[in-house]
């Protein structure tokens, strides 16, 4: 199924709406980061008293999740009369909206029904013909890019500059734009063409610093999880100009580039109170904001499946050996949704950081990885970066590495949507090593689940819808979609993998990344095991 990016239709749809769209708007773009950013604004805005509302994509468990109020995904009771209301007017006006553009109304129609203070929008793909571009200059208040870089070529252009161009058109005019921190030196100038035309004013980021831990200020550290010493949190100092002293907070989610998401968040919040487009009496923002407002914002933000840390447990296996994990076995999964190479070298970067400062005995590494199709982008240039980090890190600690390679379930409402097989994801590591380290490296290739997730297709996994639909022509696909039982069963089988690996006296740490869509495998097990408050983590 191809994708289709164009504004037409979703205008049409939004000028038969029950009521216009006029809530307040934070709209955020960029390749990596930016859902890290919406969290970190959403969860400022509402420690600071106001209600908000977010809208992130791709959902991580079902559809609704991607619409949250107050950080928690809106209720079923509230969604699906809603969901109902928007298809009957696309019918009856014969529209024909895509599956995001019909998403992003709802969320647009729920968080204008709720009455929400503020909405943060997260643009879908590129930005100028995004479905959340849809929305008026009237209620945008500030507007933000995160970092740029190569993916969605053949939508959106194959050089960085063309991409920067997309993705900075939704600057608004008389609105601020902030500008995140970026790996490619082009975008600043980029970017700053596209908004002067648009009339939009561009904003820096805010300087994010890494301070010293003091106990006396920050309490006690706790680890973030059994098996390696990783801290929970990092103290950060956040400069923003409407204080005189930097804001000094606690920072929850991991890795380096978690200080530019915040930077550029932290810009965002800066324009907010500072800017005269925002301005609003009604939200009465520089009221609302205070240091202490911020701080603990950024300490309550949660953004699973991003460097997350998850300690489960794993019951005994029914169908293995009486001896096998009689008492269950803990493991440490480090989830994280890296997808491209810049995100997976955001990942290796902090693995090779992280894992040295944490202790110097033997460590059992293993990956368990899952990606989608997506050309241009290959699997070795996604896995090269998780691959390269290897001989670095047997310099300071005794390393066994292994890699389960899998598929993930074909996500809800995205049939364009496949996976790597996980004989094309061994083929690429076979390219990447040479034979001597290949050697080395335990790997695990699930080509049960492979066969039956790639060779039935993406419509085998709706094979037991479409039989409903075709019994009950007014059955609701949505509903039986959620109906559906989760497939869990790969993830299970790759973690018992990497539990076995492990040898008594070793640190050992699971690193489950290359796919959202294989971390939402992952925490539909924890939801399998009675677990689930671990999908949001310790962290």
């Amino acid at each position: 199924m191809s994708i289709d990016l164009s504004l037409n239709r979703i205008r049409k749809l939004l000028a038969v709406f029950p009521e216009p769209y006029t809530r307040p708007t934070i709209h955020i773009t960029g390749t990596n980061g930016k859902g890290s950013v919406c969290a970190y604004v959403s969860s400022i805005l509402t420690s600071s008293g106001l209600v908000v509302g977010r809208f992130n994509n791709p959902h991580l468990l079902s559809f609704i999740d991607g619409i949250c109020i107050q950080n928690k995904p809106v209720a079923p009771a509230l969604f699906w009369p809603v969901r109902e209301e928007i298809h009957r007017l696309d019918e009856q006006h014969a529209i024909g909206a895509s599956n995001f553009e019909l998403f992003t109304c709802f969320a647009l129609l729920i968080f204008e029904r709720a009455k929400v203070d503020v909405v943060v929008l997260e643009v879908g793909m590129g930005g100028r013909l995004d479905a959340t571009n849809v929305v008026p200059d009237a209620s945008i208040l500030a507007s933000a890019l995160t970092a740029v870089d190569l993916d969605h070529q053949a939508l959106l252009g194959d050089t960085i500059e063309q991409i920067t161009r997309e993705k900075a058109a939704i600057a608004r005019q008389g609105k601020p734009f902030v500008l995140g921190p970026q790996v490619h030196r082009q975008v600043q100038d980029v970017a700053r063409s596209v908004v002067d035309a648009a009339g939009g004013d561009l904003l820096p980021y805010c300087p994010v610093t890494p301070v010293e831990w003091d106990e006396e200020l920050d309490g006690a550290q706790t680890p973030a999880g059994t098996g390696i010493g990783v801290p929970l949190l990092q103290v950060v100092h956040v400069s923003l100009p409407a204080f005189p002293e930097p804001v000094r907070a606690l920072l929850p989610l991991h890795g380096e580039h978690q200080l530019s998401n915040l930077g550029t968040a932290a810009g965002i919040v800066s324009a907010l109170l500072t800017h005269p487009a925002c301005q609003r009496p009604e939200l009465a923002l520089r009221d609302r904001l205070s240091p202490a407002t911020i701080a603990s914002g950024i300490r309550a933000t949660r953004w699973p499946g991003r460097l997350s840390y998850h300690t489960i447990t794993l019951p005994q296996d029914p169908s293995g050996p009486a001896t096998a994990n009689p008492d269950g076995s803990r493991v440490l999964v480090l989830a994280d949704g890296a997808h491209n190479p810049a995100s997976a070298t955001a990942l290796a970067a902090y693995l090779s950081t992280m894992l040295p400062s944490t202790g110097s005995g033997p460590l059992t590494l293993t990956y368990v990885l899952g990606l989608s199709h997506s050309p241009p982008k290959t699997p070795e240039q996604t896995l090269g970066p998780l691959f390269a980090i290897r001989e670095e890190l047997s310099k300071s600690r005794e390393l066994r590495l292994g890699a389960a390679l899998l598929s993930f379930t074909q996500p809800q409402r995205m049939p364009w949507i496949s996976a790597v097989p996980p004989t094309t994801m061994r083929a690429a590591i076979e390219t990447l090593l040479p034979s001597s380290d290949l050697s080395g490296i335990e790997i695990f290739e699930d080509t049960t689940e492979a066969d039956e997730a790639q060779s039935d297709g993406a419509a085998a996994t709706f094979t037991s819808t479409a039989a409903k639909m075709s019994a009950d022509p007014k059955a609701d696909a949505d509903r039986l979609a959620l109906e559906r039982p989760p497939r869990t069963e790969h993830v299970e089988r790759a973690l018992r993998w990497a539990v076995g690996r492990r040898r008594g006296g070793e640190d050992a740490l699971v690193v489950l990344a290359g796919s959202l869509y294989l971390v939402a495998d992952f925490y539909r097990l924890l939801e399998k095991f009675g677990q689930a408050q671990e999908i949001w983590g310790t962290n």
